[in-house]
């Protein structure tokens, strides 16, 4: 993709090129913008709408999370399906080290979605774990709640194994011809399941105590 960010006019001016790995700071950027949104602008909203003390329940932060998270791998999923017919249009296919034709912005909506999500998501799995568990297994809950990111992560390990063991693999060392957006769409599909299996398990919890509710973020 075309990673050139034009910096001023006329003799002056000159050209810098965005490294792909910066792109995932606006994952952070958008984590600090949206934590004290959600304090000062949010939560008072929500708390004069739902009279609840932290605005919304913990549950509902991550179910949030979630159905971003969710919403950040179709848009990855619709971006790269882009990128491929940028490619094909532009006959790159079988020029993997060519810049298709595409500005590399395409990509910053899916990382601030995912910035938001990691948001809602963590902070309301905190919350959760260190004021639903008895006190003295608090520790344990803190640790369920970091657990979340490595079981991730061993899941996603073996779906990558999985898409690789069933003829042809969507992934590839040349992009142009690999299908990353169906792997997307895979994540997509799955993030659309949990949440309705953690709708239903989280319709029916009902909250042992509110130590931390009252508290903002």
């Amino acid at each position: 993709m075309d990673r050139r960010i034009v910096i001023g006019t006329g003799g002056g001016g000159g050209v810098l090129l965005v490294p792909p790995a910066a792109l995932k700071s606006l994952v952070s950027f958008a984590v600090m913008v949206t934590i004290p949104a959600y304090d000062r602008a949010l939560v008072p909203l929500a708390r004069r709408v739902t009279k609840h003390p932290s605005g919304i329940t913990t549950l509902r932060r991550v179910g949030t999370g979630m159905v971003t998270a969710c919403l950040a791998m179709a848009v990855a999923a619709l971006v790269e399906a882009a990128r491929l017919r940028a490619a094909r249009d532009a006959g790159l296919l079988d020029e993997p080290g060519v810049a298709v034709p595409m500005s590399v912005w395409w990509l910053a909506p899916q990382f601030v979605l995912l910035g938001v999500a990691t948001t809602f998501t963590m902070v309301g799995l905190e919350e959760f774990f260190y004021d639903q568990v008895p006190d003295e297994l608090r520790s344990v809950g803190v640790a369920a709640c970091m657990s979340v990111v490595g079981v991730g992560s061993y899941a996603s390990g073996m779906l990558v194994s999985a898409t690789r063991s069933r003829g042809e693999s969507w992934f590839s060392d040349n992009l142009n011809r690999a299908h990353l957006d169906y792997f997307y769409w895979l994540l997509a599909g799955i993030s659309a399941l949990d949440v309705l299996v953690f709708l239903y398990f989280a319709k029916g919890y009902v909250y042992t105590k509110n130590k931390v509710l009252s508290v903002d973020i």
